[in-house]
């Protein structure tokens, strides 16, 4: 007999409105689950117990007289980045342990009002400034693949949580493959959506381009529904898309027709190569692909390596720019102390000239694979790696390093805007999930949910479960 946490959100949901669960019930479940393996995962910076069953109870009554939204009663969480009013949101800092909002995000309060309800605020690196997750207020996130290994960054609590079933889904975020890194790290299902796609608001800045919420979840109608929610505008954005044309959860359900779809395994990085199994991965998925009568199109990697001393520009400069109290710079972490020195000594005019070679190159990169129609990479060049590997040097230049050895391929995404999924096609022969990345031109975030679903049909992930959870 299927359990709860076996389900996903979708079905949970239809399950509430059914009155065949209570959403008390739900949300205990995966309450308890939590509380059983949470800390052995560190998934979770902060469990909101309490008022996730306030929230449930009033599920309850208004499922019970017929007015509830759509995920009424349905569990997620909260990534520690993304302010939670009332809740605190450490942003995976110890210098910010005790900072509470007093306002939501905006995709907190849209994922709200959907009938969602949160159950804590999720794991994240310091600032969420690295590929793997860890911090000095609760470590490393694990995948649950095996708990000596890293979960990935920077949403790395909140794919361990999803892979493990503590939540059916999760909210992410991705400034250089922290939705796309953990989801591939822990055998699930991960998607940026395109530049613009998501607001920021009402306190965030979208000043660089390079981040975006979204979605973390077992199944891409999952992740659709969640994308769904999320992708509203709000007055004042600076790269606002207009709402969807058609509903993502419709664009599931669509055939994406035949596709012609440029795949490279190279890096744009000098030295830089994929290991086997990326490489197994690729080629499996690119077999898969032909099978559903795709064109599949071998081409070199089109991006320059010199966006990447850019990226770094751009990518300090933020960290850089964050109002962090003197008084503080001695509780972050040496990496973040490393990324903040490195954006003090850019100036402004190295910080104009990097965003404008960012757009440029990539607008000319995109312009020319406007005769393709989708892109396959491997996610990652790497497995999961051990929990200590990143940062055993001690020194954060060998870290950053490292980070590009283990992912060269989803910053690209974000420097273009392109929407961009990982998907868990692949496990190592020693049992570790390996993703694969599918993405499209920027906009199109309904025809890769239409190819993406299309692929899960054909080789169905969602069974597949890390064995002790």
């Amino acid at each position: 007999m299927t359990e709860l946490h076996e389900m996903d959100a979708t079905d949970q949901a239809d399950l509430l409105h059914r009155r065949q669960v209570s959403a008390v019930e739900l949300v205990q479940h995966h309450l308890d689950r939590i509380d059983r393996y949470g800390k052995a995962l560190g998934a979770f910076v902060t469990v909101t117990a309490q008022q996730a069953l306030v929230a449930a109870r009033a599920a309850d009554a208004s499922i019970l007289a017929g007015r509830a939204p759509a995920f009424a009663g349905v569990p997620t969480a909260i990534k520690d980045l993304t302010p939670t009013a009332g809740v605190p949101t450490s942003m995976g800092s110890a210098a910010m342990r005790d900072f509470v909002p007093d306002v939501d995000a905006h995709v907190v309060d849209l994922l709200r009002r959907a009938g969602f309800i949160s159950l804590g605020k999720t794991n994240t690196p310091e600032f969420g400034l690295s590929s793997y997750t860890d911090n000095d207020l609760v470590g490393p996130a694990r995948t649950p693949w095996d708990l000596a290994r890293n979960a990935g960054g920077s949403s790395g609590g909140a794919a361990a949580a999803v892979s493990a079933g503590l939540v059916p889904l999760a909210q992410g975020s991705d400034g250089g493959g922290s939705i796309r890194i953990p989801a591939s790290s822990c055998g699930i299902f991960g998607f940026k959506p395109s530049r613009g796609r998501v607001s920021v608001g009402p306190t965030g800045s979208d000043w660089s381009g390079l981040a975006v919420d979204g979605p973390l979840a077992r199944t891409v109608r999952d992740a659709a529904a969640m994308l769904d929610v999320m992708a509203h505008a709000m007055p004042g954005d600076v790269r606002p898309l207009p709402d969807p044309d058609v509903p993502f959860a419709e664009r599931v359900r669509r055939d994406p027709g035949r596709l012609r779809i440029a795949r490279w395994s190279g890096t744009h990085l000098e030295g830089i190569d994929p290991g086997a199994d990326a490489v197994a991965a690729w080629e499996e998925a690119s077999r898969l692909l032909e099978s559903l009568g795709h064109e599949v199109v071998d081409i070199a990697n089109p991006f320059p390596q010199a966006l990447e001393p850019q990226f770094n520009v751009i990518w300090s400069s933020g960290i850089a720019g964050a109002p962090i109290p003197p008084a503080a710079e001695p509780l972050l972490r040496a990496n973040t102390r490393y990324w903040r020195e490195r954006g003090g000594r850019a100036s402004a005019v190295d910080l104009a000239r990097a965003m404008q070679f960012l757009e440029a190159t990539t607008r000319d990169v995109i312009t020319g694979l406007l005769e393709f129609d989708a892109f396959l990479t491997p996610t990652l060049a790497l497995p999961p790696q051990p929990v200590e590997w990143f940062n055993e040097s001690g020194d954060p230049a060998q870290d950053h390093h490292r980070e590009l050895l283990y992912t060269p391929y989803t910053g690209l995404n974000n420097m273009s805007g392109q929407p961009a999924a990982s998907l868990p096609l692949h496990w190592s022969a020693d049992g570790l999930p390996i993703g694969v990345m599918l993405a499209t031109h920027p906009t199109q975030d309904g025809l890769l949910f239409s190819l993406c679903a299309q692929v899960e049909a054909a080789a169905p992930w969602h069974e597949r479960r890390p064995p002790r959870f």
